[in-house]
């Protein structure tokens, strides 16, 4: 069992720390108690993320010189992003969600008689198996490319890659998904696979080569909010259902 205090950060340090570590026996499978019991989290969307530096000159607000500052050229940047086109849900794949693209921070400039020489904006893009990181980076530089060309600028805009998880999805036959949600149908449970939307740390275990299953676990109220909290009262079944899979799982 591994208890990771960093996975709330999104971090997951203790994950990390494992998996990095040579003594540590590699698993041929991870079972992850995220919350939820009507559900067996058996894929997820994975992501690429990256920081974007838009530049542009410097200037004052008053001045009798027009300037295309930082902040105009990163807004236009922000429609451009907003307007990419992106694929759909490719059931083809086994894959019911779509990739998404969200802007989730815009940093720049100060008080009011200045305009800013540089805006920083942070994007996140949600993979799938038919739309991956590749794809997302080679979206996002596109419409930076385009920005460039329509708002040049001294210095052009710079895109940092953050971060990178692969999109996975275990069929219902595939292990530890199957031997989950049999005992849970066996405990007289009524679950369903689900392919989560946000990623979590069964992405991370997918780039490591290692199936997961990311959630069933006990009922719960205002995920990631102040008032979050679990239902104990039912942690004694979602403990018999974990304890039959594993026992189906070591006696096959």
């Amino acid at each position: 069992m591994l208890l990771d205090v960093d996975e709330h950060t999104g971090g997951f340090g203790g994950a990390r720390a494992y998996l990095t570590d040579p003594r540590a026996a590699r698993p041929a499978g991870v079972m992850i108690g995220y919350p939820g019991m009507d559900e067996v989290v058996v894929g997820g969307r994975g992501l690429w993320r990256a920081s974007i530096a838009v530049h542009a000159p410097s200037g004052h607000s008053g001045s009798s010189k027009t300037v295309i500052g930082a902040i105009t050229r990163a807004a236009h940047l922000v429609r451009l992003l907003d307007a990419a086109e992106l694929p759909g849900a490719n059931t083809g794949l086994r894959f019911p969600l779509p990739p998404k693209l969200s802007v989730t921070a815009f940093h720049g400039g100060q008080g009011f008689s200045v305009t800013p020489d540089r805006v920083d904006i942070n994007v996140d893009v949600r993979t799938t198996p038919g739309f991956d990181a590749h794809d997302a980076e080679t979206l996002v530089r596109k419409a930076v490319a385009e920005l460039d060309a329509a708002l040049p600028a001294p210095v052009p805009t710079e895109v940092a890659p953050v971060a990178t998880w692969p999109p996975f999805r275990l069929a219902e036959d595939e292990q530890p998904a199957a031997a989950l949600l049999n005992a849970a149908t066996e405990a007289g449970l009524t679950v369903r696979p689900k392919t989560a939307g946000p990623s979590n740390i069964g992405n991370l275990l997918a780039g490591e080569g290692i199936p997961a299953t990311a959630g069933f676990g006990v009922p719960y109220e205002g995920l990631h909010g102040i008032d979050e909290r679990a239902h104990l009262a039912e942690l004694p079944q979602v403990y018999a259902v974990y304890q039959r899979a594993v026992l189906d799982l070591l006696g096959g």
